[in-house]
């Protein structure tokens, strides 16, 4: 809001909040498309989905929404979009990654872990910016969409004005210790049920995946049933899960994928520009494995932590979401 002052809780409130048990409906993009990417090293022709919401021009300065992951579409970040509306008006950008949603699908590079990186994704994002035109810009990146978003801005790209990590690690290692002392908390016969398939390598069972349920209704999502842009996102992973297999691995806690040692925590004193935290209390992501972005980063830091929510907070407390993000892209620089 050019010239405005901070919104309040109670004016956020009054624009995002729906009357119980009716849906609380999202601006229509303005523009979808999609945009041509050849990967790197190769001659495949792939194509990028976005979702435009507001108009892109010299004088605006759009947000970029990387999603999680990685492989989760773009769906259970919709929240966001609620940003092109009074009083931010800000200018958003969603979009699938490479190898899920509405983009190119890659199932033949399974297990291809020296296609599917990090670099791969900067440079979809760097060809995505070019598109469309964009010379400013900030970034809001989600769990793995943190960790990109991150690591790109330790590149110090000409551009980038503000990053919000949101529920990201800066390192793997801690992340997998983490999630595997939140396991410990769940009833002894799910922890049994996932111990017993990761030995038996039945991670694909339907065992196995209600048994990881029951971890994500603790600390992904505390909405139950799930709210349906995550029940989307979800299902489109479960249809084709290429990049999360790949680097990731069968679940939150039991990574095995290229992405198992990613660690940029002697890289992150070269963001100098304005970050915003963002975790919950219940967040898999809890405090010990984004405390280094706090620690490190050499730009001003501003930490927000949501006391009723998990891994999901656009989700599970989505005014205060919506509230917290848009006051840090309009604060002075």
């Amino acid at each position: 809001m050019a010239g405005g002052g901070l919104i309040t809780p109670k004016m956020a409130s009054s624009i995002l909040s729906t009357p119980p048990g009716q849906t609380n409906p999202y601006p229509s993009p303005t523009r979808t498309g999609t945009i041509p990417f050849t990967p790197p090293g190769t001659s495949l022709e792939t194509e990028t989905w976005y979702a435009l919401w507001g108009e892109l021009s010299s004088s605006t300065v759009p947000l970029i929404v990387l999603h999680g992951g990685p492989g989760v579409a773009h769906n259970y970040l919709l929240p966001t979009s609620h940003l092109s509306s009074a009083p931010w008006s800000r200018t958003v950008i969603l979009y699938d990654q490479l190898g899920c949603g509405k983009s190119t699908h890659l199932p033949d590079k399974n297990g291809d872990t020296d296609f599917w990186t990090p670099q791969l994704f900067m440079r979809e994002l760097e060809n995505l910016l070019k598109a469309l035109d964009i010379e400013t810009y900030d970034i809001l990146g989600q769990s793995w969409g943190g960790m990109l978003g991150a690591q790109y801005a330790t590149t110090r790209p000409k551009g980038l004005r503000r990053l919000i990590i949101a529920d990201s690690p800066a390192d793997m290692v801690s992340w997998v210790e983490t999630a595997d002392k939140l396991r410990k908390l769940l009833p002894e016969d799910v922890q049994e049920t996932l111990t017993r398939c990761e030995k038996e390598g039945t991670t694909e069972s339907e065992e196995y995946e209600q048994a990881v349920i029951e971890y994500l209704r603790r600390f992904v999502c505390r909405v139950w049933p799930f709210p349906k842009e995550l029940a989307d996102s979800l299902a489109q992973l479960k249809e084709d899960n290429t990049v999360n297999m790949t680097m990731n691995g069968p679940s939150e806690f039991f990574v095995t994928g290229s992405l198992k040692t990613w660690n940029i925590i002697s890289e992150l004193h070269k963001i100098q520009i304005p970050v915003l935290l963002v975790n919950g209390k219940y967040d898999e992501a809890q405090d010990v494995v984004m405390e280094p972005y706090f620690r490190e980063i050499t730009g001003r830091v501003k930490w927000v932590r949501f006391a009723e929510s998990s891994h999901t907070p656009q989700l599970e407390e989505t005014d205060d979401f919506i509230l917290a993000v848009g006051n840090f892209l309009e604060a002075a620089l």
